[in-house]
């Protein structure tokens, strides 16, 4: 059996374990939160190195990047620094190519809903560059949050080349801060915040990291689609109650939940077994449709805007797998 676990600087209540078999042999998947203590996140490693076949890192990233440059996160490196024998991903290498191909294959032609024109949050774009270039490239309306939700500033982005000249400008800084000041760790990823409602309002679409996504959105997202990875069962009733008409996440359903972004990419390095630095963006793709993985597609209200309400129709008229 393999083993992959995602360990996470975010709250031990979003733990879980499931088991599931992939291509004819079997996986056990496993999530366990560290509460925002860096000790015991760089214990939990120590135990793991050498005993499980990826570990993927969650509340958290190695880098990010913008273009074609990418800064590593100082603290983060630091704390993985000690691990030698298992392969740590932070779930980059999913970002940048399983996220663009939702964005640009998947939305138009599965789900019938083309994003071109649209008016979009990101509410983080460094953290997601491949998902800001999907955006961009397929013609979006973007409003990249980077200012408003990780440094609490009343600066709207509203072009990629504005983020790839201030990312080029500030993070060279920002990722030797400390990475709690700019991103919730441990219990501060339950706290709900809502900041900028303005950003949430102007939206049709909200994208990006779901903790950004539910600690500053407003209590109510009537008729929004909101397109994220991490999500429980608990998190997909309080979209529903804001009045959220669809939830896409990166990730399929897997015992419940959506699982983030690294575990997917541990997954495929589990079964490669290969160096993540290795595996090319085609084998990422290749690897996951292996899987049979799928975006995972949520209707929670019915739409009433129109170019939602085509895609609804469609989504009710699909036969239903039993």
């Amino acid at each position: 059996m393999k083993r992959v676990v995602s360990l996470s600087l975010g709250s031990s209540r979003r733990d879980a374990r499931v088991e599931l078999e992939l291509l004819g042999e079997r996986v056990r998947i496993e999530r366990i939160g560290t509460d925002g203590d860096y000790a015991r996140f760089r214990e939990w490693l120590r135990e793991l190195d050498g005993r499980v076949d990826a570990i993927g890192i969650g509340g958290a990233d190695l880098f990010v990047e913008t273009g074609c440059r990418r800064y590593y996160i100082r603290d983060i490196v630091r704390l993985v620094c000690d691990v030698r024998r298992t392969p740590v991903v932070d779930g980059n290498g999913i970002k940048h190519t399983w996220e663009r191909y939702l964005i640009k294959e998947f939305l138009p032609r599965e789900v019938g809903l083309p994003l071109t024109g649209r008016r979009v949050l990101q509410v983080n774009s460094v953290d997601r560059y491949g998902m800001a270039e999907a955006l961009f490239e397929v013609g979006a309306r973007v409003l990249y949050g980077d200012f408003l939700f990780a440094l609490g500033l009343p600066i709207p982005l509203r072009s990629l080349c504005s983020v790839q000249i201030l990312g080029a400008l500030l993070l060279p800084v920002i990722s030797r801060l400390p990475f709690r000041w700019f991103y919730p760790t441990g219990r501060k990823q339950e706290r709900s915040t809502p900041r900028f409602g303005w950003a949430f309002r102007w939206a049709e679409v909200v994208c990006g990291d779901f903790h950004y996504i539910r600690r500053y959105m407003p209590h109510q997202l009537p008729d929004r689609v909101v397109l994220t990875q991490t999500v429980t069962p608990e998190d997909v009733e309080d979209l529903r109650r804001r009045g959220v008409a669809l939830l896409v996440t990166t990730g399929p359903e897997l015992g419940g939940r959506s699982f983030a972004t690294n575990v997917l990419q541990a997954l495929v390095v589990a079964f490669a077994g290969k160096d993540p630095e290795a595996i090319s963006p085609e084998e990422y793709m290749t690897w996951m449709h292996r899987f049979g993985f799928r975006p995972r597609v949520s209707w929670l209200n019915a739409p009433r805007s129109d170019h939602l309400r085509k895609a609804w129709r469609g989504a009710q008229a699909m036969p239903v797998e039993r």
